[in-house]
């Protein structure tokens, strides 16, 4: 069976350092017509449960804890029995949203997550949040960039956690090498490429945020 990626958005609230920002979240469940994973479970278990449409799923990937993307994680493992997957320097952050509940398990730079026959690779992209991750699938030719990489340039570093220098080392250390065909499905908005991106990393230093 073709592997596929599956799109879905979800709304709800982003809120850190005492504020809140009303905000829609790209989910991405990438398999098959039989097994699944999910990326970011934001603000709507039921609604992703939904769109699995039966599938087993095997994990919730999460890119980073900020809340809006980990917010329906717990209830979606518990509607699902899949574990969470998270980078352990974003417990500090997922504990502000799930104090009482802990990841399933520990995402590390280089891991390999097979699904429907597809290798996401796990790597490690600091700087929005100190375990921030992206999930290149190289069949896929697709990276998913969470809130590292966005269509016109890097995620905000603007909060706590957060540091602007990191963010564009880790782009450009890590997600500028992949060649440039290659499709960048980000944690909100529209989808962009490497190329598309490559070209703006001085006007993005430049700029400074």
């Amino acid at each position: 069976m073709a592997v596929r990626i599956d799109h879905l958005v979800t709304s709800g609230t982003f809120a850190l350092d005492g504020g809140e920002w009303d905000v829609d979240n790209n989910v991405w469940i990438v398999g098959d017509d039989t097994e699944a994973v999910v990326i970011d479970a934001a603000h709507d278990a039921a609604a992703i449960e939904a769109a699995l449409n039966g599938r087993t799923l095997r994990a919730i990937i999460c890119t980073h804890a900020h809340n809006d993307h980990i917010d329906a994680a717990p209830a979606l493992a518990d509607a699902t029995g899949a574990p969470v997957l998270l980078h352990a320097d974003d417990l500090p952050l997922w504990k502000q949203t799930h104090p009482d509940r802990s990841p399933d398990g520990e995402l590390t730079d280089g891991q390999e997550l097979r699904i429907a026959g597809t290798t996401l690779k796990v790597l490690h992209t600091p700087g929005h949040a100190p375990g921030a991750v992206c999930l290149y699938a190289p069949e896929l030719s697709t990276v998913f960039t969470g809130d590292t990489l966005f269509q016109g340039g890097p995620g905000a570093t603007g909060r706590s956690f957060s540091h602007f220098p990191t963010i564009v080392a880790s782009i450009r250390d890590r997600l500028l090498a992949l060649a440039p065909e290659t499709a960048v499905r980000t944690g909100h908005g529209d989808s962009t490429t490497i190329g598309a991106e490559a070209p703006h990393l001085d006007e993005w230093i430049a700029r400074g945020h």
